[in-house]
């Protein structure tokens, strides 16, 4: 008689759900992040300034699968979609929009690898180089860099953008990259999903960049600012606009007003030299009729 084999679950994978499903219950944030192509001497600095931020772990799909389902956490189940094969989980007190802005600070310039597709139009800048003259001509050539020699180091004449947003990079780019110092890339941990155990939420788009979020706050700042100055909303920031507005329109009144008393007086004026020639009229007139009548009165004597 063959003996079944046990399909008991290891008591380390059980510890490992046990963990997870307390960390689920027990911290504010639960979020998955890619871990995708961070060098070892990378990952271990992001860990160490996350430590006293967030608990990080790396267990494998069907274990957080598991702590997932058993966590009570309806809601949460959502980010199963989110997990792949590079993915990490962080655990945090803080939350979420807060842990993805400092996964975000924490990325650091890396240089381009050929066959990486640009995240941006990278461009070679116009300026001098610490090329000297030799193979580097013709490497900057091949891109359709045009150079000078100036001082005995290669000058770059013209700007010049070696790979466009979403290309592939060639090897020739990115070897020039590399030698200049341009690091297109950064790396770190990508925040893609996160789940609020307090408010119960789940935010699926959770990057944070700072420069982005600041210039995109500054337009909205800048529409915003006229156009409560248009409708008159008094606050800190359009009370000084709104008086320099208000004095703006009485000065306009001001002038409006003068212009008018200005038309006033000279209608007057017109009305009076209208009417003393017709008063001049009708006294010539009157005096006319009057040496008409003496004549005809003589006349007829």
């Amino acid at each position: 008689m063959t003996r079944k084999k046990s399909s008991a679950v290891p008591k380390k994978n059980l510890k490992t759900v046990s963990e997870l499903v307390e960390l689920i219950k027990t911290k504010r944030t639960v979020m998955v992040a890619s871990i995708k192509n961070i060098p070892a001497s990378q990952y271990q600095e992001i860990m160490k300034n996350l430590r006293g931020k967030a608990v990080v772990k790396f267990p494998k799909k069907n274990l957080i699968f598991k702590a997932i389902d058993s966590s009570g956490e309806e809601a949460v189940k959502k980010l199963k979609e989110q997990i792949g094969e590079s993915s990490a989980i962080l655990f945090s007190d803080i939350e979420a929009f807060e842990l993805s802005l400092e996964l975000m600070d924490r990325k650091t310039p890396a240089k381009a690898k050929p066959g990486q597709e640009a995240p941006e139009d990278i461009e070679i800048p116009a300026g001098p180089t610490d090329f000297v003259p030799g193979p580097a001509i013709s490497e900057l050539g091949a891109l359709g860099i045009q150079i000078q020699i100036e001082k005995g180091k290669i000058h770059i004449k013209e700007s010049k953008i070696v790979a466009k947003k979403g290309e592939k990079i060639t090897k020739a780019a990115a070897d020039i990259m590399s030698k200049m110092g341009i690091k297109p890339f950064s790396i770190g941990f990508v925040p893609i999903a996160a789940f609020d155990t307090k408010e119960k939420k789940l935010y699926s788009d959770i990057k944070v960049d700072r420069k982005e979020t600041k210039d995109k706050l500054q337009l909205a700042f800048s529409r915003a600012l006229p156009f409560a100055v248009e409708i008159g909303y008094a606050n800190q920031k359009t009370i000084t606009f709104l008086i320099g507005k208000a004095g703006a329109y009485g000065k306009a009144l001001e002038n409006l007003i003068k212009t008018e008393k200005k038309i006033e007086i000279k209608e007057d004026k017109k009305e009076k030299e209208t009417k003393g020639i017709e008063e001049k009229k009708e006294e010539s007139e009157k005096k006319e009729t009057e040496e008409n009548k003496e004549v005809k009165e003589e006349e007829e004597k």
